[in-house]
């Protein structure tokens, strides 16, 4: 041990994901640690989500006596052989009839009910045209339920219907499993929790509430401790208070191997680790152990890892707890518009956007860091990649686990191209207008949306491409890359473009002309943008070398990265939009005003997705949002242009 905590270590094991998951169950069985948890009696009022731990029989017959049906007339059947059109049969009320709502209880004596409508009023009584069956229009005890009736069998997770069942059978109480206990331990020095002023360093603590949140879902009863100091000691103490009281044992970020990740250690010294490292991306840094005889999970601090691990190793344990099988996940076969490269030895879990685009499903991938929070929030699928595949070609169909329903998806405009926040307002204003539609947007630049079009992968495509010979925007791209296609270029906005630098603009930045300045960094947009046009046009005009550009050849795939990577300092410069530039306080240098476009097959225009899509676009709301990000021009929104 080093002056600084425990030496730095290699993973343990770095296995497979299949051979993780049934190590870390495997163990758990063998001690009983998964075994399904005892019983508990609750109120059946209160049982909705909980899972029976025994039988549950009926106490009472439903309904417990005979009742009537119908509103109308019970009668005795016997009375009404006779009856008919041409010899109507009439009967006394009180004696030979009497009146009854749905739902009263049948007179003694009487075995039928006549509906109301199927009968004349005269004086002192009833007439009728036609005979009655016995017991029609009457439930009869035990119709539904009867008495020692089996009503859920054990292990049932209790719905809605379950519930009322219950207690149409004459039930109060019913005996249920007692929910898993799961504690979850934050670590790290630089956390902060919510509403915490913020200081240079700090991060916001929301993991935890992302793990409870899962738990919760999952049936258990979470717990979240107070964050823990990246202290090896403070660690061990937290854990070993959390074990024997606890079902399961989360510890949050430091799972991976490096000096200062102490998780591996606690559980080590304090008991037994069964795995640290499995070869999946994200994820790989996790570690499965027993504390006390007590399941111990340490999982990353990075929330995408952190929530993939949850769901592999937390989650078929909390339904063994509870006597419940996992459900597999729902999947479809999805078109992938575009190559995916993957490295081999890891199985990697990308989230995709889906979109019916004609009669193909399509997947677009999106972020895939580990720490990329918003890729799951906007995600509607998982792709697998298996750990000796290099990834997955472009137009391959492959298999995607939903997390959304399918309908959903199915009433999702697909927008692939270049990305602009106007789109992320346009989503917005779509959902709050249209609830039923969504659009879902991906980011593979101005050049590879109508490339996309062209190959029929999305319904619109987002562009800003310069003719660098005409200085005309999109139209002569359409027409030299979907010749044959018709197209409808609709104007989304005008935009202000140019240079984004640190507030205050401490290098005294002028124009595309300083870029090529010594001990000059810059971070462009990737290939095929046209942001990354628009920047070799204006290089080209002042007879530029992009050689001499340090970081020309380093490249981000949205405003909102390059932005950031000034921010941070990575960067002096990146060229960006001016909404980009203002959301993180940098300073702005104008270079070109430029149309962004939403290009449009026409085959698409009269459906009831784009028709909608354009009454945002037109509408006052959406046109006021765009204004006050500052830097737009909606003099043509919306237009159709020639």
């Amino acid at each position: 041990m080093n002056a600084d905590g425990p030496d730095r270590i290699v993973y343990l094991s770095n296995i497979s994901l299949a051979e993780a998951v049934n190590r870390w169950l495997e163990a758990l069985s063998q001690r009983g640690l998964s075994d399904p948890l005892g019983a508990v009696a609750i109120p059946v009022d209160d049982s909705l989500g909980r899972v029976t731990a025994e039988p549950v029989f009926a106490g009472e017959s439903s309904p417990h006596n005979h009742c009537s049906a119908m509103d109308g007339y019970a009668v005795r059947f016997q009375e009404t052989f006779n009856a008919s059109e041409a010899e109507p049969v009439r009967l006394e009320i009180g004696s030979q009839a009497k009146p009854v709502d749905t739902g009263d209880p049948l007179p003694e004596g009487f075995d039928a009910v006549i509906m109301i409508e199927d009968v004349d009023q005269v004086a002192a009584g009833i007439e009728i045209t036609s005979p009655v069956t016995p017991w029609q229009h009457v439930r009869t005890v035990g119709e539904d339920i009867v008495a020692t009736e089996l009503i859920l069998p054990e292990n049932h997770l209790i719905r809605p219907v379950d519930l009322a069942a219950m207690l149409a059978g004459g039930l109060t109480q019913v005996r249920v499993r007692t929910r898993p206990r799961v504690m979850i331990i934050p670590t790290g020095s630089e956390l902060v929790q919510p509403g915490t002023p913020l200081r240079r360093g700090d991060i916001i603590e929301f993991n935890s509430r992302l793990l409870a949140s899962m738990a919760s879902q999952w049936g258990c009863e979470p717990l979240r401790h107070g964050i823990v100091a990246d202290e090896l000691e403070e660690i061990k103490q937290a854990l070993a208070a959390a074990t024997g009281d606890h079902h399961l044992v989360i510890i949050n970020a430091g799972s991976s191997a490096g000096s200062r990740d102490f998780t591996v250690h606690a559980i080590r010294e304090l008991g037994e680790v069964l795995v640290h490292g499995v070869r999946i991306r994200p994820g790989k840094p996790v570690v499965l152990g027993i504390v006390d005889e007590t399941p111990v999970l340490g999982i990353p601090g990075y929330p995408v890892s952190a929530a993939l691990d949850m769901e592999f190793f937390a989650r078929p344990l909390a339904y063994s707890l509870q006597g419940r099988q996992s459900a597999a996940a729902q999947k479809v076969s999805a078109h992938m518009p575009r190559k995916i490269a993957s490295s081999l030895g890891s199985e990697e879990f990308v989230r995709v956007k889906l979109g019916r685009v004609d009669d193909k499903l399509v997947a677009a991938p999106i972020e895939r860091g580990a720490g990329a929070l918003m890729s799951m929030v906007r995600a509607d699928g998982i792709l697998r990649i298996p750990e000796a595949s290099e990834g997955v070609r472009a137009g391959e169909q492959v298999e995607v686990e939903l997390l959304k329903d399918l309908e959903d998806v199915e009433n999702t405009i697909v927008a692939l191209g270049s990305h602009d926040i106007c789109l992320d307002i346009l989503a917005s204003e779509l959902r709050h207008r249209f609830p039923g539609l969504s659009l879902s947007s991906a980011r593979i630049g101005s050049l590879g949306g109508l490339m996309a079009l062209k190959r029929g992968e999305a319904h619109i495509a987002g562009t800003h491409l310069l003719d660098e010979d005409t200085g005309e925007y999109n139209r002569s791209y359409v027409q030299r890359y979907l010749p044959e296609a018709d197209i409808n270029l609709v104007n989304l906005s005008f935009r202000e473009q140019g240079l984004m630098v640190a507030p205050g603009n401490p290098l005294k930045i002028g124009g595309i002309e300083d870029l090529a300045r010594a001990n000059m960094s810059f971070i462009n947009r990737q290939k095929g943008s046209g942001t990354r046009v628009l920047l070799d046009y204006h290089l080209k005009q002042r007879s530029l070398d992009a050689g001499v550009i340090e970081g020309y050849d380093r490249e981000e795939y949205s405003h909102m990265a390059v932005a950031a990577a000034v921010l941070e300092g990575t960067a002096d410069a990146g060229m960006g939009i001016l909404a980009a530039a203002a959301a993180l306080g940098l300073d702005f240098i104008p270079v070109a005003t430029e149309r962004f476009d939403l290009a449009i097959p026409g085959r698409f225009m009269d459906t009831v997705r784009i028709v909608s899509l354009l009454e945002v676009i037109r509408s006052p709301e959406f046109k006021d949002r765009v204004l006050a990000l500052g830097g737009y021009d909606i003099s043509m929104t919306g237009e159709i242009v020639t």
